[in-house]
């Protein structure tokens, strides 16, 4: 029964990444793409940890970590560089 949760948990987040993916290229603004990024991160993160869970592989729970935190510092760099782009406007 738990497997069953998990294989309906993957593919519902497989779908949600497709949708984000598509808002990401098609994204009108910027702040749009960038919420769309951040969201995609948000998924794919959740993506490893069930993979790991599923697996049973602590190893895909430390990746998924590093995955967050560099995911978090490229959110940051990413939101400063559109704030200088539009205080140069």
């Amino acid at each position: 029964m738990s497997e069953l949760i998990l294989q309906a948990m993957l593919y519902t987040l497989t779908f949600f990444a497709v949708v984000t993916l598509i808002r990401l290229l098609i994204g009108p603004t910027a702040s749009d793409r960038l919420v769309a990024l951040n969201v995609l991160a948000a998924v794919s993160l959740a993506l490893l940890i069930l993979w790991g869970v599923s697996t049973k592989r602590t190893l895909y729970l430390d990746v998924a970590l590093v995955y967050d935190i560099f995911g978090f510092l490229g959110f940051l760099a990413i939101t400063r560089f559109l704030k200088k782009d539009k205080e140069e406007s």
